[in-house]
């Protein structure tokens, strides 16, 4: 059985028409977290001159290949299982993006998280981070501030991450913010790219 986000459905065509861009020069693109396989299955026939590779933790995997075998496109790979706090044992990339992940995931993870960046992506590869972020310690709207509580009921290590912290982060593992898109729902869109 498909698992379905009403979420992915929401955000696959403002996400897609930034990545269009974000991922123009880009042949290898690793999607973290890859959670339903929604995204995967919408944008990679919509940029056939890369490959999209799907990760996600193995739990995960039997639900998002019920997408991919419904969904088949030349380029689009069956998931790796990767856990950003375990090692990897993977090729590098020259694109990389994640949706909704940093939240539901503890502090120590997200450093883990560009550690992983860091050593699998590409100089003058790009990173897009796609999700909700605080800015000066504020929450943008009343709906992120209760979507953060109700993160945070269920585990207090997830939250809305303040977006200095990402981008100290980002710099740490040699990224450099190109772009920060405002999307619907009072989300962003991150853009990075590896200088070194």
């Amino acid at each position: 059985m498909q698992p379905y986000s009403k979420a992915c459905e929401n955000n696959k065509d403002p996400i897609l028409s930034i990545l269009k861009s974000a991922f123009s020069n880009a042949i290898s693109v690793l999607e973290i977290g890859s959670g339903s396989g929604q995204h995967a299955v919408y944008f990679a026939p919509a940029l056939a001159h890369l490959s999209w590779q799907t990760s996600d933790v193995l739990a995960n995997h039997q639900g998002m290949m019920a997408w991919l075998d419904a969904f088949p496109a030349p380029n689009l790979l069956p998931p790796l299982a990767l856990d950003i706090a375990e090692p990897w044992q993977i090729a590098q990339y020259d694109g990389m993006f994640t949706a909704n992940t940093l939240h539901i995931v503890s502090p120590q993870l997200v450093e883990a998280f560009f550690d992983k960046v860091n050593r699998f992506l590409m100089q003058n590869g790009t990173l897009c981070i796609y999700g909700p972020f605080n800015y000066h310690g504020e929450f943008t709207s009343s709906s992120n501030a209760e979507f953060d509580q109700w993160l945070k009921v269920k585990d207090h290590t997830r939250g809305i991450r303040d977006f200095e912290w990402i981008c100290q982060l980002a710099e740490k593992a040699g990224l450099e913010l190109i772009t920060d898109n405002e999307m619907p729902a009072n989300n962003r869109l991150l853009e990075f790219i590896k200088r070194y």
